[in-house]
């Protein structure tokens, strides 16, 4: 069972936690954590591209030429893909990107997520992390104080709009609640902050 510190947002030891094995300790499964990130950004695509084929171009009702004995090729409308001013070949329309994945799958790719950040040292579990204020610079404080240079992703028990406003405005940090994480926000924030309080939900989710 993985342990770790608990920290303080002044960045000083309160103690201990043990993580639950389960959740944090399982061998990553790259596979299914590949197909997680891919279904979050083809659900991100808005899908809206569009252009005309040739029966959706204006124009090209009259047939250019007739048919035999002009010497030149064949020709049905001025608006066929080869003319200028046509309509496109396969022409792209909007459509949905979104596809769905197992729900055993999606809960392995959580687990393997959390189990690479914690095999990297890369979660900091902090006792309590509350502003009281929206103030930008307290949740900056605290991040520093934990050892946090790059890109974060906080993660909270609930709502909080005062934490949320709070880091809303520093480059690289993201905040969610349990109930919001995804795979690709995970691995790609360098360190995991969770409040303490998230950790017991996380492992009541995903155990």
């Amino acid at each position: 069972m993985p342990s770790i510190t608990v920290v303080n947002m002044e960045g000083s030891s309160v103690g201990t936690i043990d993580l639950a094995e389960s959740v944090f300790g399982i061998e990553p499964n790259a596979a299914v954590m590949h197909q997680m990130v891919v279904n979050y950004l083809a659900a991100q695509r808005q899908g809206t591209q569009s252009a005309l084929t040739r029966s959706e171009v204006s124009g090209g009702g009259k047939k250019p030429w007739r048919q035999k004995g002009t010497g030149r090729a064949r020709q049905g409308s001025t608006r066929a893909p080869q003319w200028t001013h046509g309509g496109i070949v396969f022409a792209p329309k909007p459509r949905s990107y979104r596809f769905t994945v197992n729900k055993k799958v999606r809960r392995l790719a959580m687990k393997s997520a959390f189990s690479t950040k914690a095999a990297e040292n890369n979660i900091v579990v902090v006792d309590s992390i509350a502003t009281g204020e929206y103030k930008t610079k307290k949740i900056a404080a605290m991040l520093n104080a934990i050892g946090v240079e790059k890109k974060a992703l906080i993660v909270l028990p609930e709502v909080d709009s005062m934490v949320i406003k709070s880091a809303s405005n520093i480059p690289g940090v993201k905040t969610a609640q349990v109930n919001e994480l995804n795979v690709y926000d995970i691995l790609n924030a360098d360190k995991l902050v969770i409040a303490k309080d998230a950790v017991s939900k996380i492992e009541e989710v995903y155990a």
